[in-house]
């Protein structure tokens, strides 16, 4: 069935992140969503995730998961030695959303922004929703 990554359309750390997945996800099992979109804001209605969470969401199996949990488990679906990745699930919850909320917060100031979503070339067009 797959899952859905959402994501902050305007940071340019963000927009880099969606394309390493895209390049990496072989078997097209993601498909993808800006925060600001209709579908982002729908999805965020549906599980309840507040606007004070603006980074990478992961919706998969009719769930959310959101901080540290997003990124690791897209990790796990990723062609190569990604899944290495998974060897972070051994530190406490608490610890890992802590440093991701971090560099979450200085994204902008460490990578800029957009003053607008990207545009995803008509290949990878289908894959948003």
């Amino acid at each position: 069935m797959g899952a859905i990554v959402l994501f902050d359309g305007i940071c340019n750390f963000c927009n880099g992140s969606v394309n390493f997945i895209i390049a990496r996800d072989e078997a097209r099992y993601f498909k993808f969503a800006t925060l600001q979109s209709e579908a982002g804001q729908t999805l965020r209605a549906k599980y309840g995730i507040g606007d004070d969470i603006d980074s990478i969401i992961l919706v998969e199996n009719d769930a959310a998961y959101i901080y540290s949990s997003a990124p690791l488990r897209v990790a796990r679906r990723l062609s190569g030695a990604w899944w290495l990745f998974g060897v972070f699930w051994i530190f406490p919850k608490a610890i890992r959303d802590y440093f991701y909320r971090m560099f979450a917060r200085n994204r902008y100031k460490l990578f800029g922004q957009k003053e607008v979503c990207m545009i995803p070339t008509p290949e990878i067009r289908a894959r948003f929703l």
